[in-house]
């Protein structure tokens, strides 16, 4: 694993530890009031857009080029990520259990563990040892049993894998964008710029995004005024009204993850027909230029289905036609 690659999320499969047989949800019949809901989204207009870079900075190991040009239909998208009301809505009503929750621990970034849990941690993801596997981490005790979620409801949910959105998606009637929609959506009208709001990191010297300040992962000098999540609504939105589509916590798409493009798909791509992992978008909190650099808007990550970390989370999408 890549120095690049490492601070962006762990997987379970980088780590020994004893796994329990999970059930299948797939048969479980969900709530269907909240279905059709448009409540929070923006309106993504028709259109095209150059997908990718080739920047010299870019990780050509991960595919985000060649620059291609891609047309998009119009869809609707969330404005923020779902936060932690929402998504505890969603478990009162169905009852759901995430896979955080069904293996029993999940990984946490080691400055943010309370001292108990830290001092208990013991395991940490292979080649990178600021992810430790803490027990009973999960979307409600971020931190371990010690912590909760009651003062951070306006922080987006974390510790969900694809397969726990996936069924919040079912719930809530919407979808998980595809990663052509979240790049079209993340880059907000601008054409070929780093960020959301433009090439320049902190413009005038105001921060736009929660990434890491100082030296990952020793010192961070939380210049963006956060160590670990923020409010989903922290910071100016972009040009379409999106809020942290760089930084904050990791995006799960629908996509199978592969650096190759299909070739063809030049109209609302969707990726490949088969993978082992799912895309990822935006970069979080832990990203840094010296490491990740994950959180320009044409970079991208995966990660396996039933993975869950502190920085990955989600947002929805839904298709017009779906009125």
């Amino acid at each position: 694993m890549s120095m690049k690659k490492s601070c962006c999320s762990a997987n379970r499969s980088a780590v020994t530890a004893t796994i329990i047989n999970k059930e299948d949800q797939n048969s479980i019949t969900f709530p269907t009031e909240q279905e059709g809901s448009s409540d929070g989204m923006v309106l993504i207009p028709k259109g095209d857009f150059l997908m990718g870079t080739e920047d010299s900075d870019s990780i050509k190991i991960d595919g985000e080029g060649p620059i291609r040009r891609i047309e998009m239909d119009s869809f609707l998208m969330d404005k923020y990520a779902v936060t932690n009301k929402e998504f505890k809505e969603f478990i009162d009503n169905t009852k759901y259990v995430t896979d955080a929750e069904k293996y029993g621990w999940s990984f946490v970034f080691y400055q943010l563990l309370p001292k108990l849990s830290h001092e208990k941690s013991t395991q940490f993801s292979a080649g990178s040892p600021w992810w430790r596997v803490v027990e009973g981490a999960s979307w409600d005790h971020p931190e371990g049993t010690e912590s909760s979620i009651n003062e951070r409801m306006d922080h987006p949910v974390i510790h969900v894998s694809w397969n726990d959105t996936m069924a919040y998606c079912k719930w809530v009637g919407k979808r998980l964008p595809t990663e052509s929609e979240w790049e079209y959506a993340a880059r907000g009208g601008l054409e070929q710029k780093r960020f959301p709001w433009g090439d320049e990191l902190t413009p005038k010297g105001e921060y736009r995004c929660n990434i890491w300040q100082g030296e990952f992962s020793i010192s961070n000098t939380v210049e963006d005024g956060y160590l670990g999540t923020a409010p989903v609504d922290a910071y100016a939105p972009n040009g379409y009204g999106l809020y942290n589509m760089s930084g904050n916590v990791w995006e799960w798409c629908q996509d199978w993850f592969s650096p190759y493009h299909v070739k063809g798909q030049n109209r609302n791509p969707a990726g490949p027909a088969s993978g082992t992992t799912k895309s990822m978008r935006g970069g979080s909190y832990l990203c840094h230029e010296s490491y990740c650099n994950r959180y320009r808007i044409a970079a991208r990550t995966s990660n396996t289905m039933d993975s869950s970390s502190g920085n990955l989370g989600f947002r929805c999408v839904k298709s017009i036609e779906d009125q």
